[in-house]
């Protein structure tokens, strides 16, 4: 604990039971899937309520589709145009949209566009940051995210996945 009575926690401070602040510039980056996710807030310092990812979306990246068992999630786009996959219809979100995909159901987003989507993602409960942080690997200042690395790692992040409740849609 510092002087002000708040819990310092990786880039943030957690006050307790207040506020939880983390600068624009702080939080753990990873790259995954040749997306960028910086993890904003933890189920940690949130009490287990929600978590809350940033992510930057190369023209062509996006995870599979999948199904989330456990929480539901939400996404706000901030820049560029995202494919959305809901069950058996695509649509496309670009700036300013919400997209709310209920737990238990099959989605995925693709970035469409030319130009790096940005995005921010809610996930309540919290817990599924989690799964981003073990199966990203850490991010570099000043470089972009690898390219997907192929079957292999596509199976390492499932077998990851499904420890939080996570699966590839089937097809």
């Amino acid at each position: 604990m510092n002087e002000e009575g708040k819990e310092a926690t990786e880039g943030c401070e957690v006050a307790s039971p207040g506020a939880v602040h983390v600068p624009a510039t702080e939080g753990e980056t990873v790259w995954m899937a040749g997306d960028t996710y910086t993890i904003k807030a933890t189920g940690a310092m949130t009490g287990g309520a929600l978590s809350f990812v940033e992510a930057t979306v190369p023209p062509g990246a996006g995870p599979r589709p999948h199904i989330h068992h456990r929480e539901d999630e939400a996404y706000y786009v901030l820049s560029g145009e995202l494919e959305v996959l809901d069950g058996e219809r695509t649509f496309i979100a670009g700036p300013g949209d919400f997209v709310f995909i209920p737990r238990g159901t099959v989605h995925r987003f693709k970035n469409v566009g030319v130009h790096t989507a940005k995005m921010v993602f809610l996930f309540t409960p919290a817990g599924f940051e989690e799964f981003f942080l073990e199966a990203g690997y850490p991010a570099r200042p000043g470089e972009p995210a690898p390219a997907v690395r192929g079957v292999a790692e596509r199976d390492r992040v499932a077998e990851i996945a499904s420890r939080y409740a996570w699966s590839p849609a089937p097809g």
